[in-house]
């Protein structure tokens, strides 16, 4: 289902480290010839990662798949459970990410917190095009949570997120939304780096500099491998 990489299709390249490491990569930020500031204010990034029956997604990333595609729906805030926000399809090809976005004000109560009644009421909330993806992944694997901060270059060419505080909630076993029982994760920081494709040299001066490897790195993944254990 992914076609061709479409123009406004976007440079990423992921890096991680351990938290010990925050510092030393803030004090980077901080000092770095690009003149980053912090277009956003950092918030709480959750999502619910779905899958096929048959673990399509999940196989295609593990397998290291040049053309990958993932459906979740993302929320911001402090809310454990869904709240309003978006189903994102978010397709990859190479280096080349993007992603497709639909809109859903989607409200789950404590006491409507089976998966049955959370995905119902998702689905009447979106556009046809949207349903056809959910009946395609129709499987909640996975919701992790994470704090999120923004950079971006003086310019604005080159972005730059960091995640740090993240836990993960497997979602396969029960009939109701398991926000209480976290897997046993590794404490990491995740640095992405992004662009648009005309400013690529740009980004990668940038990227020569930073403090982190470079890393084929999947919440999704990581957070569904962590809960095998």
């Amino acid at each position: 289902m992914i076609q061709a990489i479409p123009p406004d299709s976007r440079l990423e390249v992921k890096f991680i480290g351990n938290e010990l490491e925050y510092q030393r990569l803030r004090t980077w930020i901080r000092i770095h010839s690009s003149g980053f500031h912090q277009p956003y204010s950092p918030r709480r990034v959750n999502n619910v990662y779905f899958d096929p029956h048959n673990y399509a997604s999940l196989e295609t990333s593990l397998n290291g798949s040049s053309e990958r595609w993932k459906v979740r729906y993302r929320w911001y805030g402090q809310s454990t459970l869904p709240s309003p926000g978006k189903l994102e399809i978010k397709c990859k090809r190479n280096v080349y990410g993007w992603k497709l976005s639909f809109p859903a004000n989607l409200t789950i109560e404590p006491t409507q917190s089976q998966w049955n009644h959370t995905i119902h009421k998702l689905t009447a909330q979106l556009a046809p095009a949207a349903q056809l993806w959910l009946h395609r992944a129709p499987r909640p694997l996975l919701i992790n949570r994470y704090q999120r901060e923004y950079f971006a270059t003086g310019d604005g060419h080159v972005r730059l997120t960091l995640d740090t505080d993240e836990s993960v909630y497997d979602q396969r076993y029960g009939a109701t939304i398991n926000v209480d029982r976290p897997a046993n994760i590794p404490r990491l920081i995740i640095v992405e780096v992004k662009c648009s494709r005309e400013h690529r040299q740009q980004a990668s001066d940038i990227i020569q500099t930073l403090p982190l490897r470079v890393s084929r790195h999947s919440k999704f993944v990581k957070g569904v491998l962590a809960n095998r254990l």
